[in-house]
């Protein structure tokens, strides 16, 4: 008999008092008059089943002349609390950590923000811990500050995004582009394009520069709002600063001129890509090859298909089936037999109404 099915068939009111004595048996450790070695500790709690119980046994254990509270253990008490969603507890071990004066290291904090931030649904939480953590004697890493920021970025709470940006002197954060690049996405979910553009002028003052990714999420966003022009201008002013595009930057101005139906621009920057050492992948071509085919320019796009086979990829099954259509509709029946055939090679099945199609072309 396995080990769950053996414990399925013990009646819950023996689980129960199995679970008692078992905890009463780590806590009986604290107990002995033998020196306990912080491992030994960590080891009663990490076993202590009933989380309840975490707190009691925590003051016993402090209650020994032989041992003191570490880091390891307030972040194991604090992870097996949340676990359990025990919150108030956590709040106690905090307020006893205070008044002992207890330092806890950055690392410690990150973790504990992050508790609050993704187990508890508590923001508020984490950026009261961020604000908190000078009374500990600890200042937050840029690290755990841009992860606060992250964080409300994520959970859209705009409100408050730049009240956390501006205690970073009090706190002692060095900003960085990461930060900026938080901020702007922000921005920009938020609608101030303006404001999150203007971020560019306020980074170098701050020893910041822009990167790429702070231009591809204001470009992005941008597309996405039919600001196509505007991303562009953003694409030539960041190779005026000589930061390089990617792929990336590529596929969104690509897939941003497409949507506004000026294919014809769209194709002309994805075969200027390679001049500038950066080289389309997949998403690339399924944008343009759609895009392409949305504008009735379907030998164009039999042609990007054959590049997609050269490199060793496949369009969807939907361009192949529109391609085809397309191709049959302006009478180029040859083409559209040979995209056909690559749709077969790629394993896709044709349907009932591209054969059709395909029939009623050539009768």
């Amino acid at each position: 008999m396995s080990r769950a099915v053996a414990r399925r068939a013990i009646p819950p009111f023996l689980r129960l008092r199995s679970t008692v004595c078992d905890d009463d048996h780590w806590m009986g450790r604290l107990d002995h008059k033998d020196w306990l070695a912080p491992n030994e500790v960590l080891k009663i709690f990490a076993n202590i089943r009933d989380a309840a119980l975490i707190t009691s046994v925590f003051k016993k254990a402090c209650s020994r002349r032989d041992y003191k509270p570490s880091e390891a253990l307030y972040s194991l008490m604090i992870d097996r609390l949340a676990g359990a969603r025990r919150f108030s507890d956590v709040e106690e071990l905090l307020a006893r950590a205070r008044l002992e004066k207890f330092r806890f290291s950055d690392e410690f904090f990150y973790r504990l923000i992050k508790m609050y931030g993704n187990v508890a649904n508590h923001p508020d939480k984490a950026m009261e811990t961020l604000y908190a953590m000078p009374s500990y004697n600890s200042w937050p890493s840029t690290k755990t500050f841009n992860y606060v920021l992250h964080m409300l970025v994520c959970k859209r709470q705009y409100e408050v995004v730049h009240e956390v940006y501006s205690s970073a002197p009090r706190l002692g954060v060095t900003l960085d582009t990461c930060c900026f690049n938080i901020l702007v996405k922000g921005l920009c979910q938020f609608g101030k394009f303006g404001e999150a553009i203007s971020l560019l002028d306020e980074m170098p003052k701050q020893e910041c520069l822009p990167n790429v990714t702070t231009y591809s999420t204001l470009m992005h966003f941008l597309c996405q709002n039919g600001q196509v022009d505007e991303a562009f201008e953003l694409f030539k002013r960041m190779r005026k600063e000589e930061i390089e595009a990617d792929t990336v930057v590529y596929n969104i101005l690509i897939s941003g001129f497409c949507r506004e139906g000026r294919v014809t621009v769209a194709f002309d920057l994805f075969k200027s890509m390679s001049s500038e050492g950066c080289y389309p992948n997949s998403g690339t071509y399924q944008v343009l090859l759609d895009g392409l085919v949305a504008s009735g320019m379907f030998v164009e796009a039999k042609g990007l298909v054959g590049m997609m086979s050269a490199e060793g990829l496949r369009p969807s099954f939907s361009s192949y089936k529109l391609l085809i259509d397309g191709l049959c509709s302006v009478n180029c029946l040859d083409d559209a037999h040979h995209v056909l055939k690559q749709m077969v090679n790629h394993g896709f099945v044709p349907r009932m109404g591209t054969w059709t199609k395909l029939l009623t072309s050539v009768c």
